[in-house]
């Protein structure tokens, strides 16, 4: 499988704390990888990696690379906007802008592009139709984001980041705050999305990696144990930790 992002001999401390070591990754190009494993195993400051939003912490300390088009993202002068552009966060929580419906997928739109009104409203609705929530809120973009349902709003928070053309989708246990049928929801557009766009997410329910993984990483305190296809890793683990978190012996 062609990787989009190569990740070597990464180590990341906060302060005097190792939260990840020797972390050797290839994220394949048009696939759901999923980061499998306990809480607090190092599975978010991960995938914050890649997109460089550990930065915000002053006491992190990373070495290694993480390559993306041939250029180490962790020692670059790319600006990091760009960076965060390419790799949108869908959070755990959904976090929409504090203004109407319409503006919330609008405003990467009017940051990035200079598109006039018609241009705008037919983006807009396109972004919308591709997480499958305009027949739902068409007669309704001029209110307030915040009265959506947590599913609607966490789809309107993946419109508003596919909108400005990202290449890879960083998800945090996305569907955790949701019920079941808008967890399933996201599930089943993640599987439609990667044919135009690389995802990554973060999980540690097992059904769920089972359900939606092509490409799993699986992490226990700060290090990948094992790594392959969904297949091989869920029918063939070769490694005993592994196994016993399959078999349910170590405890989220």
């Amino acid at each position: 499988m062609e990787p989009i992002i190569s990740i070597k001999d990464l180590y990341l401390n906060i302060g005097n704390s190792s939260i990840l070591r020797n972390i050797n990754v290839d994220i394949p190009k048009n696939k759901i990888t999923v980061i499998l494993g306990p809480s607090g195993c190092g599975k978010t400051t991960l995938l914050r990696c890649l997109n460089r939003l550990n930065d915000l912490n002053p006491q992190v300390k990373i070495t290694g690379s993480i390559i993306m088009h041939g250029e180490d993202i962790l020692h670059t002068s790319t600006d990091v906007t760009e960076i965060r552009r390419k790799a949108g966060l869908l959070s755990q929580r959904p976090y929409p802008l504090p203004m109407n419906i319409f503006n919330n997928v609008a405003y990467g739109l009017r940051i990035n592009r200079d598109l006039s009104r018609k241009e705008m409203h037919q983006r807009v609705e396109e972004m919308l139709r591709q997480v499958s929530l305009w027949e739902e809120v068409k007669d309704r973009l001029k209110e307030p984001a915040g009265r959506l349902s947590i599913g609607q709003q966490q789809r309107l928070c993946l419109a508003r980041g596919l909108a400005v053309h990202p290449e890879i989708i960083l998800a945090d246990e996305p569907t955790s705050a949701l019920d079941p049928i808008s967890s399933e929801a996201i599930e089943k557009k993640f599987r439609e999305l990667k044919d135009e766009y690389s995802i990554v997410m973060v999980t540690h329910v097992l059904r769920q990696a089972r359900r939606i993984a092509d490409y799993v990483v699986f992490m226990y305190l700060g290090e990948v144990i094992e790594q392959g296809t969904a297949e091989e890793l869920f029918e063939n683990p070769k490694k005993e930790m592994t196994q016993a978190y399959l078999k349910g012996l170590y405890l989220n």
